[in-house]
């Protein structure tokens, strides 16, 4: 389809509708005031209620249950951006739909009269498989802004074999994006080989990745086939590649530029065909500034960076989180977080992020005998880290907990103080000793 189409005064709804009853894909029709005149058979049976049409509905409400159009309720709009730019825009949004929130790709085309004026749009929208907006028991969940700006950069990558690098900080789920972009990649048929290059010696790496011939060493004792040979046809995923040492460096360069690779004690070449995609929480810019990081092979795996956000950058997404970890945690039981304990989890900073959300998780439902967790669940540590910052500091840490701590509750000043377990004064004094109006 191309960027636009040009149409007499006024389009034809019922010959494009007519057209895009042969589109496979759910689309609609809008007009310039937001109303949907026309949709297709797809559109009605993956976002329409049974027995009910949404032509003559505005987009925003059926889509989001919005009474305002998406820019005015805090969202990106398509609508309007395409008006601007008279081209195709596409953004990721949460939709309302009978199956409850969905993560849809929305594709928003205009449609110009010979005047060049923008008179109706075509609105393609695709449901997004690679990740949940509602609680699941496994795979990616969020609804957060950040969560939704690093799932649309995958998004677009996952199709393409460019090789992705994952930044972000240890715990934020790294090796499950990986999974994501393969599952949503050509080769999600094929294996996906996870390879934690953590702890691997000079000589132990090389015999992982490229396997090994009987007698290579003292204790080959058999034939190994290695990581990259066993990942043909798929994904290999190379977790924590800032730890690679610096002179097996240059051997996964050429695996990377060639394809090919020979293994420990063997004189045959064996070509692998895989998509890469490479995962580090360490400053690869600053290794290769200190020589400790090839920068041809930093250019080699960062033609496509995602930056994952920390839990901290995405405290809406708590409660889901909770949720989801708890299903996994203890299949075909339902557990609960007691309000009081609720927010004490939104008062925490989590530095572990998600890794460390779920061992507290995990330790918190062993600790409770009915499934409901509490305040005396939850680590010491964890309360104590909340309910003992100084009254003044020049520490820039506790600063930046207690301006977490502000940002992430919901509730009264009140409620924060008896959550902190603190009184009102030296909540107030607390934070007048960060500039906050109080």
């Amino acid at each position: 389809m191309s960027t636009h189409v040009i149409a007499t005064d006024q389009p034809d709804v019922q010959a494009l509708t007519s057209y895009l009853e042969h589109d496979d894909c759910p689309t609609i029709i809008l007009d310039v005031e937001y109303n949907i005149v026309a949709a297709n058979s797809a559109y009605q049976r993956h976002f329409g209620v049974q027995g009910k049409s949404h032509v003559g509905s505005k987009c925003f409400n059926v889509s989001h249950e919005y009474a305002v159009p998406c820019d005015q309720a805090g969202e990106h709009c398509p609508m309007r951006k395409a008006f601007d730019s008279h081209r195709a825009e596409r953004v990721l949004h949460i939709h309302h739909t009978p199956r409850g929130p969905e993560h849809v790709d929305v594709e928003l085309r205009p449609i110009l009269d010979r005047q060049g004026q923008v008179v109706a749009y075509v609105e393609r929208l695709s449901t997004v498989e690679l990740a949940s907006a509602q609680p699941q028991k496994q795979g990616l969940v969020g609804t957060s802004a950040a969560f939704k700006a690093a799932l649309s950069t995958l998004q677009r990558a996952a199709p393409s074999s460019i090789p992705v690098l994952l930044q972000g900080e240890s715990g934020t789920g790294k090796e499950l994006f990986a999974r994501a972009l393969h599952n949503g990649s050509p080769r999600a048929n094929g294996p996906l080989v996870v390879v934690d290059c953590t702890g691997l010696t000079e000589s132990l790496f090389e015999s992982e990745l490229f396997g090994h011939e009987k007698g290579a060493f003292t204790g080959a004792l058999y034939k190994k086939t290695g990581l990259v040979e066993a990942a043909h046809g798929g994904t290999l995923f190379l977790d924590e590649i800032g730890d690679v040492p610096l002179s097996m460096q240059v051997k996964l360069l050429r695996l990377i530029e060639s394809g090919s690779f020979r293994p420990v004690g063997s004189l045959r070449t064996v070509h692998s065909d895989f998509r890469l995609v490479v995962a580090t929480h360490k400053p690869l810019k600053k290794m290769v500034e200190l020589g400790t990081f090839r920068q041809d092979l930093y250019y080699r795996i960062s033609a496509f960076p995602i930056t994952l956000p920390p839990l901290r950058e995405r405290n809406e997404d708590l409660p889901l989180l909770i949720e989801s970890h708890l299903q996994r945690i203890a299949p075909g039981s339902r557990g609960t977080v007691e309000p009081s304990a609720m927010k004490r989890l939104e008062c925490y900073a989590f530095p572990g992020n998600i890794r460390e959300l779920k061992n507290i998780l995990e330790r918190a439902r062993l600790l409770s005998d009915d499934g409901i967790i509490r305040e005396k669940d939850l680590p010491a540590d964890l309360l104590d880290e909340i309910s003992v910052l100084p009254l003044t500091t020049k520490n820039g840490k506790e600063l930046q907990a207690m301006a977490h701590m502000l940002n992430a509750f919901n509730g009264s000043r009140s409620e924060l103080a008896q959550a902190l377990g603190v009184s009102e004064r030296t909540l107030y004094r607390r934070l007048k000793s960060l500039g906050q109006n109080v």
